[in-house]
C-alpha cells in the first residue's frame, strides 16, 4: 500500500456519555479518493470534525499529512481543505470578495491572482462579481470548494458534497473532484450517501455503522467481488442496520 496520508488509531468520541465513534483505526493512502459511507448517526460527520480539528477526540488520535490532530492542530489546518454540507460564506459579498477574504486570512501569496486561478480552475469565473445571497445550493458549493483549495491543500474533506444538488450539479461536482485528484494529486475524503457515485468517483471506501468500522477496501476489489451498483447497495445495506440509534452525526 502507498504511504498513508491519513492514519487513524483507535479514534473515539463520546457525546453525553454515549460512544459515537469507537476505536476507529484505518489508513488512507496518499492520492486516494476515499468514500466514507454510513447511515444517519453512524458518526461520519463526527469523524470529519475530529480529523479537521474542529472537535477533539475523547481518545486515540490521527495523523493528517504527517501532523497529529491533537498535538499539532495548526499544522493540520494548513494541510487540509474542508467543505461542510452547508457552506458558510458571506451572502452580502461577491464570490471574489469572499475568496479574497479567506485567501488573505490564510496567508495565500498574491491572493488576487490565486482567486482568479481557482475560479478559472473550477469553471466558475461567471460567478466572480455576483453576491452569494442569490446563489443556488450548487453555486454555493462551487464557491465553497474554491475557498477550500485556495491554499492548495494536501487533503480535501467533503461532507455530503452532493446533498441538495440536482443531477447536473452532482455530475459537475464529480468532475471537479476527479480533476483535483488527477491533476493536483489531492487526497479526497468524502462522506456520501450516493452509492451510484462511489464506483464513478472513489478509489477506496469504508463503511461506518454505529460508530464502528465494519468494512474498508479498495473500490476495484469491491466491484470485482460484488459487481454493479445494485450489488454495492446490497453490501452497504447488509453492513448498516438502521433504527437502533438516534442521529447524532
Amino acid at each position: 500500500m502507498p504511504e498513508p496520508i491519513l492514519s487513524l488509531r483507535r479514534l473515539c468520541q463520546v457525546f453525553d456519555g454515549v460512544a459515537v465513534i469507537n476505536d476507529l483505526t484505518m489508513d488512507i493512502a496518499k492520492g486516494e479518493v476515499f468514500g466514507f459511507l454510513g447511515h444517519n448517526g453512524a458518526g461520519k460527520t463526527t469523524t470529519i470534525q475530529m480529523l479537521t480539528t474542529l472537535a477533539r477526540p475523547a481518545a486515540g488520535t490521527a495523523l493528517v499529512a504527517g501532523h497529529d490532530i491533537c498535538t499539532d492542530p495548526l499544522a493540520v489546518r494548513r494541510a487540509i481543505g474542508y467543505v461542510p454540507e452547508n457552506v458558510r460564506l458571506y451572502d452580502s459579498l461577491t464570490a471574489t470578495e469572499n475568496l479574497l477574504f479567506f485567501a488573505r486570512l490564510s496567508g495565500v501569496p498574491a491572493p488576487q491572482r490565486r482567486v482568479r486561478e481557482v475560479l478559472d480552475l473550477l469553471d466558475c469565473t461567471y460567478l466572480a462579481g455576483r453576491r452569494l445571497g442569490g446563489f443556488s445550493k450548487g453555486m454555493r458549493q462551487r464557491v465553497g470548494l474554491a475557498q477550500a483549495i485556495l491554499h492548495n491543500p494536501s487533503v480535501l474533506f467533503l461532507d455530503e458534497p452532493t446533498s441538495g444538488l440536482d443531477p447536473m450539479g452532482i455530475r459537475m461536482l464529480r468532475d471537479l473532484i476527479l480533476r483535483l485528484n488527477a491533476e493536483f494529486g489531492m487526497t479526497i475524503f468524502m462522506n456520501t450517501h450516493l452509492i451510484s457515485e462511489i464506483a464513478k468517483t472513489c478509489t477506496s471506501i469504508a463503511v461506518l455503522s454505529h460508530g464502528k468500522l465494519v468494512f474498508h477496501d479498495r473500490i476495484a476489489a469491491v466491484t470485482a467481488r460484488y459487481g454493479d451498483d445494485t450489488a454495492l447497495e446490497e453490501l452497504y445495506l447488509s453492513l448498516t442496520p438502521v433504527g437502533r440509534l438516534q442521529e447524532v452525526a
